[in-house]
């Protein structure tokens, strides 16, 4: 049995939809645009918190990554960190223990800032298009926030409205990262659909 709402009564939990389907596992790329795996390589996450994920070549995706984390990155070819968390996290040394910004810089790499979710940095569009000008021209490129769930939701935004994926492949590429599942699929026992209202 599957169960369908509207996705307007469900923004504010969830912003991508939940559907199952397989996917070969093969490159695609869209015309003139950044490459995606359909099965994102999963990686030892030593050095990040909790999850590291290779999503696209020379794209890579984790949680918070401590310095050793960025050391590693800048091994396998990163040259430009996208931090999603927001500013009141990054400056708390009790959430991350040392400046990410400064660290970056000094490793020689590039660092940008796209603070998303809470009251100052609510969820937008705009956010998306700033993602996809700094994934753009970059060598290589690691995207994080704390546990790389809204790290999940901005890459599957992406497909979506930079790539033209349709909504239910992206959102399949995003159960493989850290999209989670919704605690009433887990009580149901059976996936849910939710789809973009019309």
């Amino acid at each position: 049995m599957k169960h369908r709402y509207t996705w307007g009564r469900w923004t504010s939990y969830f912003s991508s939809a939940v559907v199952f389907c397989l996917l070969p596992a093969v490159l695609q790329a869209s015309e003139g645009g950044v490459g995606y795996f359909t099965e994102p390589k999963k990686l030892d996450a030593e050095g990040f918190q909790e999850i590291f994920v290779e999503i696209a070549p020379g794209v890579y995706m984790s949680g918070q990554p401590d310095e050793a984390g960025l050391e590693r990155a800048r091994a396998l070819g990163v040259t430009r960190i996208i931090n999603l968390r927001t500013s009141y996290e990054m400056d708390d040394r009790d959430v991350v223990p040392y400046d990410e910004a400064a660290a970056v810089e000094a490793m020689g790499l590039e660092y940008v800032h796209i603070p998303s979710g809470g009251p100052d940095t609510p969820y937008s569009p705009a956010q998306v298009e700033q993602f996809a000008a700094a994934l753009e021209g970059a060598d290589g490129v690691l995207l994080h926030c704390t546990v790389a769930w809204r790290a999940t939701h901005m890459w599957t935004a992406y497909l979506i409205s930079q790539q033209g994926l349709p909504f239910a492949e992206a959102v399949e590429i995003a159960r493989q990262l850290n999209l989670g599942r919704m605690p009433l699929e887990g009580f149901l026992d059976t996936p849910l659909t939710i789809e973009p209202q019309s």
